[in-house]
Parts: C-alpha cells; sequence; structure tokens
C-alpha cells in the first residue's frame, strides 16, 4: 500500500508539473516497476487508481496516457446567489436537467428547517448541473406545498428555482449558514454524477429565505464533484 501510494503522489506531480504531457503516453507498468524496484501489480494498481481520480486513461492493448485537466469553476458557497445565473456570468456551456420531483414523507429535520407542520405537504426536486454535457453538480430543493400551491404540478419544469421564486413575487433572497461536509459517493451519486467512489463529493446544505418576510422558501441540498470546482466561502 505505501508503495502504491509513493507511487501515485510521484506520477500527479510528474503530471501537474508537464513532464508527463496531455494525451501522451505514460511509462509501461514493465518499465516504471523496474525503475521503482517495485512488483507490476503495484504500478498497476497506482494506474487504475489515477484513472479512478481521472488523471489518466488507458487505450486497450496501448498503454495509459494523460487526461486533460477538467475545468475549475469558482463557486460561491451561499443559498443566496443563482447557480444557473452565476454560471451564465462565467459564460460557460451550462444546462440543466431536472431529473425529479417527488413527495417527501415526513422528515423531522426538512419540516423543521421549512418551518411547516408535519401535515403539510413536501416535495423534493432535483436538479442535475452539466457543463459541456458533463455532470458536476446535483441540487436538491425541499419546498413545501402551502409555500408553493403549484410544486407539484411545476416542479418537473424547473430549472432554476430563483426564477420560479421571483415570478411568484419572491425578489429579495437571503441564506442561513451554510453547512458543509466532505462525503463520498453512494451508488446513486457515482452513477448520476458519473465519478468514482474515490472522488470526494462536497455536500452544501442551507436554507434559502424572502428577505423581506423572513419566510423560508427552501431547504437546499447540494451536492458538488470536488474536481470541478474552486471555492469561494
Amino acid at each position: 500500500m505505501a508503495e502504491k501510494n509513493f507511487l501515485v503522489d510521484h506520477l500527479i506531480s510528474e503530471i501537474k508539473s508537464g513532464t508527463f504531457q496531455l494525451d501522451k503516453k505514460l511509462p509501461s507498468e514493465h518499465i516504471l516497476a523496474d525503475q521503482f524496484n517495485v512488483p507490476r501489480m503495484v504500478v498497476r494498481k497506482a494506474y487504475e487508481q489515477l484513472q479512478d481520480l481521472g488523471f489518466i486513461y488507458s487505450k486497450q492493448g496501448k498503454g495509459s496516457y494523460v487526461q486533460e485537466t477538467k475545468k475549475q469553476i469558482p463557486l460561491i458557497l451561499s443559498g443566496d446567489v443563482s447557480f444557473t445565473e452565476k454560471m451564465k456570468e462565467f459564460q460557460f456551456s451550462f444546462q440543466t436537467s431536472t431529473i425529479f420531483c417527488e413527495e417527501i414523507s415526513y422528515d423531522q429535520k426538512i419540516f423543521r428547517s421549512l418551518e411547516v407542520e408535519s401535515d403539510d405537504r413536501v416535495f423534493k426536486i432535483g436538479r442535475l448541473r452539466l457543463m459541456d454535457d458533463f455532470p458536476i453538480a446535483l441540487h436538491t430543493s425541499f419546498v413545501a406545498k402551502s409555500t408553493f400551491p403549484e410544486i407539484e404540478k411545476d416542479g418537473p419544469d424547473i430549472t432554476s428555482m430563483f426564477q420560479y421564486y421571483r415570478q411568484r413575487g419572491f425578489v429579495e433572497f437571503g441564506s442561513s449558514r451554510s453547512k458543509l461536509n466532505v462525503i463520498f459517493p453512494t451508488l446513486f451519486e457515482r452513477d448520476i454524477l458519473q465519478c468514482s467512489s474515490l472522488i470526494p463529493l462536497l455536500q452544501v446544505e442551507s436554507l434559502c429565505r424572502d428577505k423581506r418576510s423572513n419566510q423560508v422558501l427552501e431547504h437546499t441540498v447540494i451536492i458538488y464533484r470536488s474536481d470541478c470546482f474552486t471555492y469561494v466561502i
């Protein structure tokens, strides 16, 4: 394990320094095994981990090659800045796909944060964020039907919650203090975000309020691929 970790760190350093350039073939397992005096299996495991981390890709029967580094997107971690509008400001090729809109069963934490009673109906709306057709984040908004009576009907077509709120008379937003966690993806998250189990995710949880009335509009849980962003806190 120590030999593999050393080799992974060494190769990442070489890739970042430009020693191994984009789309250039990396040394064979045999060459690296001789160079570092380790079994070829150690090199193979190191290459597998680098591929899982997105640094390299392999060609059947030809070897391993350096992969293009993902574009790093500046991201403001607060609940009062529209993600959609911020992406448009940066002029990224950005898309949003609403992948679910469904009612949830009673969840004490969610219902309390929305400041609604247990007999209210709460819906969760999930939007997958893509840049250049590549998934980078999953936004889930929990919204009470008592606040937005048409949410069950409108939810599947919402791509920007802030735009939806403005259409219903809420124009200025504030957020609670955001809670950040670093998590590793579940099977569902690995599938939807197209990442390996080794890519850590940043989970941001917050509330969005209407500044005029202080009414809670939504409880938000956002999961970002950590390898696609730089963060402004």
